[in-house]
């Protein structure tokens, strides 16, 4: 769920956790990240190692009766990070971490591939460090860490900043039926930067990832990637079940909010 994006009700454009005034070098849309010191930041290897990679590959073809179809998908490799994926049993609370951490792990590939911010971690944080960076940020109280409190864009904004010197994008949409109208957003991000997009919101609060956007001439649709699968998967599997599905950008609520988190890492 949208931890921070509840303060948004209110908000009748842009999500603005921080006030424009407080901004700092790493900025879009009003977002402000703080830095501070963190290092050691990995899950448990041994774990990352079983993660399967680009799940999506095999569903580029586009869903069936789209005809004048342009489609636009994230580019590089991705881990697909998802429920217990660690060890850690984080059913129920953890999607927003396992989408982040899916997103991490494109980052991280990229920045091994162009040798780029080599001053900056090349790991994917586990959830607990995820926890530990957002108290030492301020972000959250000394109690979070520990806790199974959800995060959301927001967060997920402040910690790849953070991280790896990376700003982020946020979309914000007052309901699902305005989707259409960052489509054009969605396409030039896939086809700039190339990377996994993170998606919340508040009736509609699971996390998901987003690796693609296919815009026709009747319907359009997203690439969403879904983290709340719980075993050893296959790609087959998970294309098969719907864990990686064409989702049409009607079928997202009207009567709920959403935010995207949209990582900015340039030179990919």
């Amino acid at each position: 769920m949208e931890v921070h994006d509840k303060l948004c009700t209110d908000c009748q454009a842009e999500v603005i956790p921080k006030t424009e005034q407080e901004a700092g070098p790493h900025v879009e849309e009003g977002f402000v990240a703080t830095r501070a010191s963190y290092s050691s930041c990995t899950t448990d290897s041994s774990k990352a190692a079983d993660l399967l990679h680009d799940v999506h590959l095999g569903m580029l073809a586009l869903p069936s009766g789209v005809s004048r179809c342009m489609a636009t998908f994230v580019r590089g490799v991705y881990d697909y990070h998802h429920y217990l994926c660690d060890g850690i049993d984080d059913r129920g609370w953890g999607c927003g971490y396992r989408t982040l951490q899916t997103m991490c792990s494109w980052i991280t590939n990229q920045l091994k591939e162009k040798e780029l911010n080599s001053t900056v971690s090349h790991r994917v944080p586990s959830i607990p460090e995820i926890q530990r960076i957002l108290v030492q940020l301020g972000d959250k109280e000394q109690n979070f860490i520990g806790s199974r409190d959800w995060i959301g864009s927001f967060e997920i904004c402040v910690v790849i900043d953070q991280l790896y010197n990376v700003p982020c994008k946020l979309l914000h949409l007052r309901s699902g039926t305005e989707l259409v109208t960052i489509l054009p957003q969605l396409r030039q991000h896939f086809e700039h930067f190339g990377s996994p997009v993170m998606m919340g919101g508040s009736v509609d609060n699971s996390s998901k990832g987003i690796l693609g956007v296919a815009c026709g001439a009747g319907e359009s649709y997203l690439l969403v990637l879904d983290p709340h699968f719980v075993g050893k998967p296959s790609s087959k599997q998970l294309q098969n079940e719907g864990w990686v599905k064409w989702r049409p950008v009607t079928t997202f609520l009207e009567d709920s909010f959403y935010n995207l988190c949209c990582p900015q890492l340039a030179d990919c």
